[in-house]
């Protein structure tokens, strides 16, 4: 996520995020066409980017190099996305958990568990968080929803606490970590998060699929809770940055970072989207 400052934001800063958004929203909504069309499509895209996004957290700690380390990490976040909704995710986890170990005994001189604890986790973290999109996308009804949900709320939030941060923010939210962030940046992302759910629920409702019967209600939980669960994601993120002083994970979008910056967020909210909906539903068919 982005850091939101007590100044104006300069055209300066603004721009490669203007030139990221308009190639990105495109390259969205052509994946979005494409899950509606074919549903798999949805988990070979997120197995993709979750690999990546496992790479540049392992490279964070100059592990990426290190094969023992990095294969088997690489390759379970390859898996995750795809067997999160089938029988073999047990299966998946165990065989992860012992090549981990196996290949921490065999080059133990090599390894030290502080190493193999650092990737085991970073890499549950972000195949487990990424695999909530497919999973919640499985089903054949709202896919379209859903992906829409999932981005979005947690990519206003973020702009909402940029510009209400940069423009009345005086609090400072936690300056060891972000000293950019503000407590009313906070506000503003909380506030903006809810807009946007219900905005999202209502374009489906009446424009896009009215044969959907949206919970409002649940839409408006979920901005509510969507917001502080996103900062959480991007706080923790940046304290590893921190503790390996690096700016960015990576450099892929312009003004943004690597992906991992891009997608910090998104690993913590879209598992509150189906835990939300598996004991609130937020959409039924008519």
């Amino acid at each position: 996520m982005v850091e939101y400052d007590c100044e104006l934001v300069s055209m300066k800063s603004l721009k490669p995020r203007l030139l990221t958004a308009v190639i990105g929203i495109p390259l969205l909504i052509v994946f979005l066409l494409l899950a509606e069309v074919w549903t798999p499509v949805v988990a070979i895209i997120v197995a993709l980017a979750t690999a990546f996004m496992t790479g540049e957290y392992l490279n964070a700690n100059k592990l990426l190099k290190n094969f023992a380390i990095s294969a088997p990490c690489l390759i379970f976040s390859l898996l995750m996305p795809f067997t999160v909704s089938t029988d073999y995710l047990y299966m998946t986890v165990i065989l992860y958990m012992l090549a981990m170990f196996i290949l921490m005994i065999a080059n133990h001189r090599k390894i030290t568990y502080s190493e193999l604890a650092y990737s085991v986790t970073g890499t549950f973290l972000i195949s487990l968080g990424m695999s909530a999109i497919p999973l919640i996308c499985s089903g054949k009804t709202g896919i379209s929803f859903y992906f829409v949900t999932i981005f979005s709320l947690p990519w206003m939030a973020d702009a909402g606490g940029f510009f209400i941060g940069a423009t009345l923010g005086k609090h400072k939210l936690c300056p060891d970590i972000s000293p950019k962030k503000t407590v009313e940046g906070v506000i503003g992302g909380v506030i903006f998060c809810v807009i946007s759910a219900v905005l999202v629920g209502l374009l489906f409702q009446y424009l896009i699929m009215p044969d959907l019967e949206i919970n409002f209600w649940a839409l408006v939980l979920l901005g509510i809770i969507d917001a502080p669960i996103s900062i959480i994601g991007d706080l923790s993120f940046s304290l590893i940055k921190r503790r390996y002083k690096i700016k960015d994970y990576g450099s892929i979008f312009p003004g943004h970072g690597g992906m991992l910056d891009r997608f910090d967020s998104i690993i913590f909210t879209a598992p509150v989207i189906v835990l939300l909906n598996q004991f609130i539903p937020i959409i039924t068919v008519v």
